[in-house]
């Protein structure tokens, strides 16, 4: 999710043109795309303000306008606590964007402005999550710091060096519990944290649980009704699991792309992907998108009775299950889970879900996922050549190959736009959680702090 670095340059250009040639000038200038900076910034405002509890002003100041984005200062929000409405406008100027929330289903971008017909969609009702005693991940308590391995992962974790610029969270789970965890300025154990495209991973693993329930198959064909009359039709849900569809979809995020539109200016998000052209045969061609996760997102819940039984579905069959309370899986305005992007959850809800991997998709003696399915988590596809897998997860670590950092070679990952991801290591029973706001140009490498985290807990003499 590069949008606001690479937008940069062109809202620039913008406020030059503002300046030099007025009116005439913003006539040349596309609208859409202060659009979509609006949206972005009411989305995140919404989001950070009533799923996280953060101050709206601190949100906009570090999450939107970060150093390094003077243009997006130029946007104006304004938030509505009682109706729940978080406004963005650029310049204060311009014809806005909202963001609604929608209590345990977060924040939804509303970018045709009807915020009436966004509120009816889809509800949830809240639950309070149960508090516990019991050491995690079965309650809330932990016990970490012991002895010279504490020490020394304790030093390692709150290393600015290793976590990395504006980290706000590492959890490190060994043999099923914490043993080290660190948190940013301003954030805690119990703030939920956008994952991001992790949240790909999670969808995917939704799609998993209605596998274990007969539902839906790797095999399933004819997936859109408006596929059936084309060579769509012969598209199967694993070349969609496997990012390997054939279908066109623009994920650059430095204009109005088909991943900004669909995020920040369609009620509907799914209707880009869906009515994507198909450009090679499915299996030929690995192209990423988030099209493609949103679309998953539409699949699953087509395969449940109706909207209600869906929107409650992540929830009863995974979330509650896995004791991961703090999550909250955002919808779009019509109703359909963004499940590309906008999961939040605490950094210990991640880290649960980690752990899930790990043990197979089996939580507490029950088996969630079908046997094999974390296993095609794990498994290199040959288009990728070899860093995707064949279900919405990563082979390699941001920016380079788990053998490059000396890491083994049963690591894999879920990974995030600014700096989000999930280590998962099987052989060394081990899951690292790092969350902050570390956008690529700062090159940060997770697998460095993996590499450290593992000579403690697995040093290379033993």
């Amino acid at each position: 999710m590069r949008l606001i670095s690479r937008m940069i340059a062109a809202l620039i250009v913008l406020l030059l043109i503002i300046v030099a040639g007025g009116a005439i000038g913003l006539s040349l200038y596309p609208p859409e795309l202060l659009k979509v900076g609006d949206g972005y910034a009411a989305k995140i405002v919404c989001s950070n303000t009533f799923v996280a509890k953060r101050d709206p002003d601190k949100v906009l100041e570090e999450d939107v306008q970060a150093p390094g984005n003077p243009a997006l200062k130029l946007i104006r929000v304004s938030v509505d606590r009682d109706e729940g409405v978080v406004t963005a406008r650029f310049l204060g100027l311009f014809a806005p964007n909202y963001a609604l929330y929608r209590g345990a289903l977060g924040c939804t971008a509303v970018p045709d402005g009807d915020l009436q017909a966004a509120r009816s969609a889809v509800f949830l009702n809240k639950i309070k999550a149960p508090k516990s005693d019991a050491l995690w991940p079965d309650g809330d308590a932990v016990n970490v710091g012991q002895g010279e391995q504490g020490a020394k992962l304790a030093n390692i974790v709150t290393n600015p060096d290793l976590a990395g610029p504006a980290m706000r969270a590492v959890v490190v789970v060994k043999d099923g519990h914490i043993v080290a965890e660190n948190y940013g300025d301003g954030f805690s154990k119990a703030t939920p944290l956008i994952g991001w495209s992790m949240t790909k991973t999670v969808n995917a693993a939704i799609i998993g649980r209605l596998m274990m329930a007969g539902r839906m198959s790797f095999d399933d064909q004819n997936l859109l009704p408006q596929w059936s009359a084309d060579e769509r039709r012969n598209i199967k849900l694993s070349d969609l699991l496997a990012m390997e569809s054939g279908l066109v979809f623009n994920e650059s995020y430095g204009s109005v792309s088909d991943v900004t539109r669909m995020l920040y200016l369609e009620p509907d998000t799914t209707s880009v992907a869906a009515g994507a052209r198909q450009v090679a045969a499915p299996g030929e061609r690995f192209s990423y998108s988030s099209g493609t996760a949103t679309l998953l997102s539409r699949l699953w819940m087509n395969r449940l009775p109706n909207l209600s039984a869906a929107v409650s579905y992540p929830r009863e069959a995974l979330f509650g299950p896995l004791g991961m309370y703090s999550a909250v899986l955002e919808a779009d305005e019509r109703g359909t889970f963004v499940g590309s992007s906008y999961l939040y959850a605490n950094a210990r809800d991640w880290a649960r879900f980690g752990q899930f991997l790990l043990q197979d998709g089996v939580w507490n003696g029950h088996r969630l996922l079908p046997e094999g399915f974390v296993g095609a988590m794990r498994t290199p596809t040959k288009a990728s050549e070899g860093v995707y897998s064949q279900v919405q997860a990563w082979l390699a670590g941001p920016g380079g190959s788990n053998a490059q950092y000396g890491l083994p070679a049963d690591t894999f990952w879920m990974s995030g736009h600014d700096g989000q991801t999930v280590a998962i290591v099987p052989s060394a029973n081990l899951v690292v959680v790092r969350m902050g706001l570390t956008p690529a140009w700062a090159d940060y490498r997770p697998q460095i702090l993996l590499k450290r985290i593992m000579d403690v807990i697995k040093p290379a003499s033993s």
